[in-house]
């Protein structure tokens, strides 16, 4: 490569010399000065065969560092696709798991209407027995049939409005569950559907005295994900209960929901829990990020509620928080969510 790339050089050093000998002859007073530019033309061509060589060397450790790089690269998208493998199995594992705290939470809530309705029917199968067999025996009076119709109509009042709320209950459970299981769109009034969401909470409201005060217009209709809204207050309720409240103390929550415009909703979730060092709220939504490592925080919790505001919900969602000052989240997203080819991932569970 060098030899073909610097042949006319040679050939002209070749050339010189030869003249140089009958330089010699002819003009013996001129051959030092020629000498000398013989010389320089050797040196500056010895010169750029160095450099020749050293842009070689250098082309050749560019091209090693390029095939290293590019390795480098593949090894690294490599990575991210398995991390991202990963972590759409734990949002599945999670999303598994919220859809089993919703199943826990309504049967708890349902638990109660049911009891009160087969303690109603059987007081009322007992009472009719007694009222056949007295009648049987032609001992039923006037009185005391009357006392029997006053019992079974308030029985039957009880049965039937605790058959209904549990109706209801088990309705609101189907719709939420199906919303979180395939984050279909559709319309729904916001106000009922954030008490369907906490109903499933409960269990883990009530025990430890937490209560969540909810403003909402009744007649606020949203034309969106449900089941991405539901998951988003889950997130945010149980975030509270794992840090805001950790020391378990009672604390309390609340839900405000109104419109800055006909198109727009705002939704701030508040609690008076033990809020937030600055360092941690700029940090709040980072994925994997949690103060509670190895206390069964993943770091996920609120890193999917921003995803699915931004992605989902196609909206915004900001923190504001202070030690001892508790922790604000507000969510601005459009009452009618544009169209779009998909609602996003799935729904897990918060950390």
């Amino acid at each position: 490569m060098t030899f073909n790339l610097f042949a006319a050089e040679e050939e002209a050093l070749a050339k010189a010399r030869a003249l140089e000998q009958r330089l010699g002859a002819l003009a013996p007073e001129c051959l030092p000065e020629f000498r000398d530019l013989i010389a320089a033309f050797e040196l500056s061509t010895r010169e750029q065969q160095r450099l020749v060589r050293v842009s070689d060397r250098l082309q050749a450790q560019l091209s090693d560092a390029n095939h290293e790089l590019e390795r480098r690269r593949s090894e690294a998208e490599a990575a991210l696709d398995r991390l991202r493998e990963a972590q759409e199995a734990m949002i599945r594992s999670e999303k598994l798991a919220s859809l089993g705290a919703l199943v826990a939470g309504v049967a708890h809530e349902i638990n109660t209407p049911v009891g009160i309705a087969v303690s109603c029917a059987s007081h009322l199968a007992d009472a009719t027995l007694a009222m056949r067999r007295r009648a049987t025996d032609g001992e039923l009076g006037k009185a005391e049939f009357a006392r029997y119709l006053a019992t079974a109509i308030d029985t039957t009042d009880l049965i039937l409005g605790n058959c209904e709320r549990a109706a209801q209950l088990i309705a609101g459970f189907k719709q939420v569950a199906v919303d979180r299981a395939s984050a279909e769109r559709r319309s729904v009034n916001l106000a009922a559907y954030i008490q369907d969401t906490l109903v499933s909470l409960q269990p883990k409201l009530r025990p430890s005295g937490h209560a969540v005060a909810v403003n909402c217009p009744a007649d606020l209709e949203l034309d969106s994900y449900p089941g991405v809204l539901s998951q988003i207050l889950s997130n945010l309720v149980m975030n509270a209960l794992t840090h805001a409240f950790a020391d378990r103390r009672a604390g309390d929550m609340a839900i405000t929901v109104d419109r800055p415009d006909p198109d727009t909703v705002r939704l701030c979730f508040t609690d008076n829990g033990r809020g937030m060092i600055e360092e941690h709220r700029a940090r709040a939504f980072e994925p994997f990020f949690t103060t509670r490592r190895g206390r069964g925080g993943s770091g996920l919790g609120l890193h999917i509620v921003h995803n699915l505001v931004v992605g989902a919900l196609m909206g915004s969602i900001t923190v504001d928080s202070a030690p001892d000052r508790g922790t604000s989240f507000t969510l601005l997203f459009p009452r009618r969510t544009p169209d779009r080819a998909s609602p996003g991932q799935g729904l897990p569970a918060s950390d």
